[in-house]
């Protein structure tokens, strides 16, 4: 792979919590290699499946097949993701810029998203999502 990353949005914001854990190790290198692409050449905001979900078990035909719901509430919840992050598909952007934005817009994600996703439990082993989710002294 090579070029510009593409990113959909609710990876934009859940990434920054990425602690090397995932579904296999292929998906895991996969996001290690997309991580370190985005940090040097920044990133396009993708509409629908993106770089990270080509390494996902659940991608079938371009769309996340983990239950009959589950692309249809992932895309809604990409569409929040670029609507806090005001961004749109096609842009291109800078991982650090994104960065900037999470703690604005981390406590709307967490009520949103957070607290129902079976990703809950690995997001909040990361250092940085404590910080957000409980302040800087309580981590």
């Amino acid at each position: 792979m090579s070029g510009i990353p593409k990113l959909r949005g609710h990876h934009l914001i859940c990434l920054h919590f990425f602690n090397g854990r995932g579904y296999n190790r292929e998906f895991v290198e996969n996001l290690k290699n997309i991580l370190k692409r985005t940090s040097e050449l920044g990133m396009e905001i993708s509409l629908g499946a993106d770089d990270i979900c080509r390494s996902c078990p659940h991608l079938r035909g371009g769309k996340c097949s983990s239950d009959e719901n589950s692309n249809d509430e992932i895309v809604e919840m990409d569409q929040f993701a670029l609507g806090l992050l005001k961004k749109a598909p096609g842009a291109k952007t800078k991982w650090h810029g994104i960065k900037e934005i999470i703690p604005e817009i981390f406590n709307f994600w967490l009520e949103r998203y957070c607290k129902k996703c079976s990703w809950k439990d690995v997001c909040e082993e990361d250092p940085l999502y404590r910080e957000f989710k409980y302040g800087k002294d309580r981590r």
